[in-house]
């Protein structure tokens, strides 16, 4: 059972890949109020009742150690509601008491430590509080923190950029499905390329930094910039389509599905990921990401290079298909799961 966050619908995915293992059953589950965008689940649970019903927490519990032999806690969110307390760390070890094998799963805001990401990137979010309460996120992540090491089971990461707030986790790639979003037209044949930025969440995309360069250079014909929003996300793979070049995100140094789903499509990402990340990208999984480097102070010079050495950008594009498929198509997280988890 993989529970209960399933956030940009990676619980469902990661359940889908182990199950490529003859030998694994697996599930996912979510709370519905925090699935607003309706992402695959296998058990949808509303909150209220996870959170007000005895009788369902009591059928949960049953449920998990009568008919799991392992549970992969996403987010530090708890997997019985309110129950115990609505501690986790208590639902955790009572769980683990009746013989479930239990690992942490930390997806980004729940363990991405507000003060070390401040200290490591000029760019990140956390130096001040326009987006989130630094202060208060530092309190609750240190607690998540604490969870884990209290804990002492197996932690795994969604994406690079997390390794350095849990040293020992295992980096669990985010899975896609490639073939949804394969392009057939080529990247950077216009005089104008396209330029597209969806800003799901502005403040983390440094939407508002980015947007006014984005413009003057429209205005200029350097480029053709389009700003994408409210888009379905079965709509994605067109919007991608026509496009030369994808702007993910500036402030996190970090990566996810969303470049994944732009790379898949054959598209230049051009998006800000901190060297470690991607050294531990390469160390973990073999592979050099193939994300254009930039910050939101060098992207303009990023774009006129673009611009002026297509040849050698397309090369780059060319790569992002068959990254994909070999670090986010569920067959390596399966086998980090078989290795660090399932199986030992």
């Amino acid at each position: 059972m993989i529970a209960p966050a399933n956030y940009a619908g990676q619980g469902y995915r990661w359940a889908r890949a182990v199950e490529e293992n003859p030998d694994v059953a697996a599930m996912n589950m979510v709370y519905s109020s925090i699935n607003p965008f309706g992402y695959p689940a296998d058990n949808p649970v509303p909150g209220r009742i996870a959170a007000h019903s005895r009788r369902w927490q009591r059928a949960q519990y049953r449920a998990l150690v009568e008919r799991f032999t392992h549970l992969l806690i996403e987010a530090e969110m708890r997997p019985l509601g309110s129950a115990l307390g609505g501690e986790v760390l208590a639902q955790a070890q009572a769980l683990e008491a009746r013989g479930l094998k239990i690992a942490m799963l930390c997806h980004g805001s729940d363990i991405r430590l507000p003060s070390r990401h401040a200290a490591a990137d000029v760019w990140s979010p956390f130096h001040d509080d326009e987006w989130v309460p630094v202060a208060s996120l530092e309190t609750i992540v240190r607690g998540n923190l604490k969870v884990l090491e209290d804990l002492g089971a197996p932690v795994f990461v969604s994406t690079p950029g997390l390794l350095p707030d849990v040293p020992r986790a295992h980096l669990l790639p985010v899975v896609i499905a490639p073939d949804d979003w394969v392009q057939e037209t080529a990247v950077l044949e216009r005089s104008r390329p396209v330029v597209v930025h969806a800003p799901s969440n502005p403040h983390v995309k440094g939407t508002a930094q980015i947007v006014p360069m984005l413009e003057r250079l429209h205005d200029e014909g350097v480029l053709e910039y389009r700003s994408v929003s409210g888009v379905k996300h079965e709509e994605m793979p067109a919007v991608f389509g026509a496009a030369d070049v994808v702007l993910d995100q500036f402030r996190l140094g970090d990566y996810g599905v969303a470049a994944c789903e732009a790379m898949a499509a054959g598209r230049l990402v051009v998006s800000h990921v901190l060297p470690e990340a991607r050294e531990a990208v390469e160390a973990e999984t073999g592979e050099e990401l193939p994300i254009v480097q930039s910050t939101i102070g060098d992207l303009e010079d990023v774009l006129r290079d673009v611009v002026a050495r297509r040849d050698h950008y397309r090369a780059q594009a060319a790569r992002g298909p068959a990254f994909v498929r070999a670090v986010h198509d569920g067959r390596l997280s399966r086998r980090v799961l078989e290795d660090h988890f399932l199986f030992l």
